[in-house]
């Protein structure tokens, strides 16, 4: 099985196809039409936050599912009542009992299951649009289109997640899908279980490096500047190299412009393929005093 970039996954997802309008073209032999499915736009966050130089995490779980092998199973499909042979391998994870991450790859999903495949390839995608307040669309077709599915799939991780013995791949999805429908300005609701979520998977494991980042973030962004910063100084120390841009973002907006500074010069240290971008962050603050690292990433550096 050959993997695709995520991109072109991007590009065959069905139901972002409302997005924004098809070009048409005509052809002159049949005289049919035929649509082409617009391209989306480029993620603006890297689509790997614990490591920019790596593939997104959906990609690397996809290419573990192909190296795996594949039990091939006939079903009937419910649609057409026939047979189906399924011979790829899909994302599962359990659906309850599990305080733990536990993905395994397989055809079907049993029991207390679930194929996670699609929901994860959906939130990897809104996750590079919307995972940082505000998000970040140059579409305003696309943005809505984005919405319209997110308040499906928050919707569906909500119902599993309200068990309560939902696995904590439930919690986790469910967390990050609430904070960006928060980032979309979908409704308080979103912030309310965001909230919720983060406590319920810290209980679970106050230590995960995700959750902290995550959680760490959406705190700061959303007013608790200082309840942001233990959270975020876990990430750090976990290994998740945007918590660096976060830490750094979160003392901007507490005014705490020298720990903003020294924080980015950590930064370049410890990711040294990251030092143009730290001198660019910290030249602007040192100019403005005052100013959004995701502000500044959104325009182009001048020549």
């Amino acid at each position: 099985m050959t993997i695709k970039p995520l991109l072109c996954a991007m590009l065959a997802t069905a139901f972002l196809t409302a997005c924004s309008t098809a070009p048409v073209k005509q052809n002159k032999n049949t005289d049919s039409i035929v649509f082409t499915e617009p391209d989306l736009s480029a993620p603006f966050y890297a689509l790997n936050p614990f490591d920019y130089a790596q593939p997104p995490v959906f990609e690397l779980e996809l290419k573990k599912a192909a190296a795996q092998p594949v039990t091939k199973l006939e079903v009937t499909d419910p649609k057409t009542n026939k047979k189906v042979v399924l011979d790829t391998n899909k994302l599962i994870i359990p659906t309850v009992n599990s305080t733990q991450r536990s993905m395994k790859y397989a055809a079907l999903a049993g029991q207390n299951e679930i194929d996670i495949t699609d929901i994860d390839d959906f939130l990897q995608m809104v996750e590079g649009k919307a995972r940082h307040y505000p998000p970040h669309f140059t579409d305003r077709q696309e943005r809505k289109g984005f919405e319209t599915k997110l308040k499906e799939v928050s919707a569906q991780l909500d119902e599993l997640a309200s068990k309560n013995n939902a696995s904590f791949d439930i919690l986790i999805r469910a967390f990050k899908a609430s904070i960006m429908g928060r980032n979309l300005d979908l409704g308080s609701a979103y912030t309310t279980k965001s909230l919720k979520y983060a406590q319920q998977i810290l209980k679970i494991n106050k230590e995960d490096a995700e959750a902290n980042f995550w959680f760490g973030f959406s705190l700061s962004e959303g007013g608790g500047q200082k309840e942001a910063i233990p959270y975020i100084d876990k990430a750090i120390k976990a290994g998740v190299q945007e918590a660096y841009l976060v830490s750094a973002n979160n003392f901007i907006y507490m005014d705490q412009k020298k720990n903003a500074i020294q924080t980015l010069k950590n930064y370049k240290v410890k990711y040294p393929d990251e030092a143009e971008v730290a001198d660019r962050l910290i030249a602007e603050i040192e100019s403005k005093g005052r100013y959004n690292v995701w502000q500044i990433l959104n325009n182009p550096a001048k020549s």
